[in-house]
């Protein structure tokens, strides 16, 4: 699981913090390891391979893009299949993930809710991933993630970005948050897609828009209508992912009264002695205990009925760009 990232990855890019600076030669490092990796040759499927990918470590709105982009293609009569890694899972794969006999101990999290859409196979080594889905017939896959993996040759690569962090101070690992450069990463992307709100994106354009030279999508992640009046609500709340507290605000925004808000490590594992503990301090409190989709598929299946999830979806200002991108690759 990932940790919290430290402060200093978040700082001003022109002003990087005395830690960033002192480690930013291993970050250079780093970086030169990666562009030596990727020039590695790839499969080349037999059909079209759109990578749903970042630059930065961690959380940036992948999986709700992903998600989006898959339904994009449903609507257009395309077989899609989705190829993952499926971190923190213990599949080496391909392994079809079946949510009637997986759990997220077998696949991770994101697989699990994945599939609830498309057909997902978890594998380790992504080109025998994007093997198995055109065996099983795929006319297009997916990537989840893998944008700094040369296994597989993209038709189609997507960058997503948090528009409220940015690229941080714009170093490499362990620098800063990113696994190679600002520049060297979107010279080989066909559109970067920043997810947040309007305040947000404008902070986003205003540092980083003048190295931006590729398509820009920006869009949000809304609350899914699901008939949850959450207005007044008290309460527990509790989310292992890149931002939490993103989680909390938008809680509080639908008219929840988080009472209390408990972020854990992406990805975090839920042990007994997690769940015995927001259990009960939910009763102390007099409060529903609320998670993430995400971190709900991790839930034991008979601790389930206690948490509600909210439901989040990715919402596009404009898709002009993007589906000038689905045509040019034959989607």
């Amino acid at each position: 699981m990932m940790r919290r990232a430290p402060d200093f990855w978040f700082t001003d890019p022109d002003r990087p913090a005395l830690a960033a600076r002192l480690l930013a030669p291993i970050g250079a490092a780093y970086a030169a390891a990666t562009a030596r990796r990727l020039r590695q040759p790839g499969y080349l499927a037999r059909v079209p391979v759109i990578c749903v990918g970042n630059l930065n470590v961690g959380g940036t709105g992948k999986t709700p893009t992903t998600i989006a982009l898959v339904e994009r293609l449903l609507a257009r009569g395309r077989v899609v299949h989705v190829v993952t890694r499926g971190y923190g899972g213990r599949a080496i794969g391909p392994l079809r993930v079946d949510p009637r006999t997986h759990s997220a101990a077998d696949t991770g999290d994101e697989p699990l809710l994945l599939a609830a859409f498309a057909p997902v196979w978890v594998a380790k080594d992504r080109a025998a991933g994007v093997r198995a889905a055109e065996a099983a017939g795929a006319a297009v896959v997916v990537l989840d993630d893998g944008f700094q993996n040369p296994s597989v040759q993209k038709s189609l690569s997507i960058v997503v970005v948090d528009a409220a962090r940015g690229f941080g101070n714009g170093l490499c690992l362990p620098a800063g948050p990113l696994r190679e450069p600002v520049e060297t990463g979107l010279a080989r992307a066909d559109l970067l897609l920043s997810v947040g709100p309007p305040s947000a994106q404008q902070r986003f354009g205003t540092v980083w828009g003048g190295r931006i030279g590729l398509p820009r999508l920006t869009g949000d992640l809304q609350p899914l209508a699901m008939g949850m009046d959450w207005h007044g609500l008290r309460v527990l709340a509790f989310a292992g992912i890149a931002d939490p507290g993103r989680f909390f605000a938008t809680l509080r925004a639908e008219g929840a009264d988080v009472v209390a808000g408990i972020p854990l490590a992406d990805h975090e594992p839920f042990s007994d002695r997690l769940l015995q503990r927001l259990e009960l301090d939910a009763q102390r409190l007099g409060a529903q205990l609320v998670t993430t989709e995400k971190d709900a598929a991790r839930l034991p299946e008979q601790f389930r009925t206690k948490v509600l999830a909210l439901v989040v979806r990715l919402r596009l200002d404009d898709e002009t760009d993007l589906d000038a991108a689905l045509r040019r690759i034959g989607l």
